[in-house]
């Protein structure tokens, strides 16, 4: 399935590498140095910071918060002066963690919100004065393969087909990961024109009836058809050859709920197996609730007390549309997949950029 990047994109992703920060290149195979990688999403502004390790990486500092850049963006077609204002806050947090952390190498990228604002160039300018932080608009295919990357240490072994989904505040990337003895190989991947954020905004984020609920579903259903149609995931499935993976706020925070976490908890978290039927029932209790009973339980909290209720519905509409019975939770994505790329290219001679926060204003020209 070939995506392309409209004009406006590319010339985004041009000017994104041209400004900011400075860019340096260093030597291949340098260990002991800290990476970071920054993924600015419609709703979180998320970072991590990371060293290599033998198995990997070894993460030194992190970052979480939500922004909401992309609130009102669906109807209004631009970023918001108060969601712009939240969101370079955070990065001035992320700026000040990679500066303290010594960092030599980074990336950071927006996704949906910045693609689809119309005033997101002046945004892009704006926060590279303000913070040094040059802000890399990739497309939503870039989005999904970085995802996968992210994700690919949780696939069972003896896995055929990995179904990845990562539900975002503004857009729902699937992935479709064959799985061999010669690697895992990206065989398809759309991005669904919804997400927590545009389907709260259109549907209410206070007390959700049943029946609304359902109208969300069926919105999200009738999306994953051409999927379907296209890569005959069903077929895989009642053969027995296919484990989902799903990489997103939600998926964590519902299992925060199933478990009963009094605090979110990575650990208890990440790798977890979900059976749809959990999935079900926190869905359930949670539509019994208003905002305000949903933001006390901890693992919700106000901050995604408003949106929780529209990511179960994307992923009820997932479960299904493709009933493999069983979800396995990564708290990891394109931030992972981004500094495995950068790892990976250090380690093998890529000769890929550095920028480090904080620096010069200008950049001389990349190659």
């Amino acid at each position: 399935m070939a995506r392309t990047e409209s004009g406006a994109g590319k010339r985004r992703n041009r000017g994104a590498r041209r400004r900011g920060v400075p860019w340096r290149r260093r030597p291949a195979g340098a260990g002991g140095q800290a990476y970071a990688a920054l993924d600015l999403g419609t709703n979180n502004c998320r970072l991590l910071v990371a060293q290599p390790a033998d198995e990997g990486f070894r993460v030194i500092d992190a970052f979480s918060r939500i922004v909401r850049l992309g609130e009102g963006v669906e109807s209004q077609g631009v970023l918001s002066d108060a969601a712009m204002k939240r969101t370079i806050d955070a990065l001035r947090v992320c700026a000040g963690k990679m500066r303290r952390r010594g960092v030599v190498r980074a990336r950071s990228v927006a996704t949906h919100a910045c693609r689809r604002a119309a005033n997101c160039d002046a945004f892009l300018e704006r926060v590279a004065e303000e913070t040094g932080i040059a802000l890399e608009i990739i497309s939503a295919g870039e989005e999904a393969h970085l995802a996968v990357a992210g994700c690919l240490p949780l696939v069972d072994a003896d896995a055929r087909w990995a179904l990845v989904l990562d539900i975002g505040g503004g857009s729902t990337e699937l992935i479709w990961v064959g799985c061999g003895d010669g690697g895992h190989q990206v065989a398809g991947w759309t991005s669904l024109p919804c997400g927590v954020v545009t389907l709260a905004e259109a549907h209410g984020t206070d007390r959700v009836e049943r029946d609304v609920y359902e109208a969300m579903v069926a919105r999200v259903g009738a999306l994953l058809d051409p999927f379907e149609a296209e890569h005959g995931v069903g077929r895989e499935i009642a053969a027995g050859n296919v484990q989902m993976l799903g990489a997103s706020g939600t998926v964590t925070t519902v299992a925060g709920v199933h478990l009963g976490l009094v605090r979110y908890d990575r650990a208890a978290v990440d790798g977890y197996r979900l059976d749809f039927s959990d999935v079900d029932a926190v869905a359930d209790r949670l539509l019994r609730l208003d905002r305000a009973a949903r933001a006390a339980i901890p693992t919700i909290g106000p901050e995604r007390a408003d949106l929780v209720i529209a990511g179960c519905a994307v992923l009820d509409a997932i479960q299904r549309a493709w009933p493999v019975g069983r979800l396995r939770v990564a708290d990891r994505g394109i931030r992972e997949g981004m500094l495995t790329a950068m790892m990976h290219a250090d380690a093998h001679g890529g000769g890929a950029y550095l920028c480090i926060p904080g620096g010069a204003r200008r950049a001389p020209p990349v190659s």
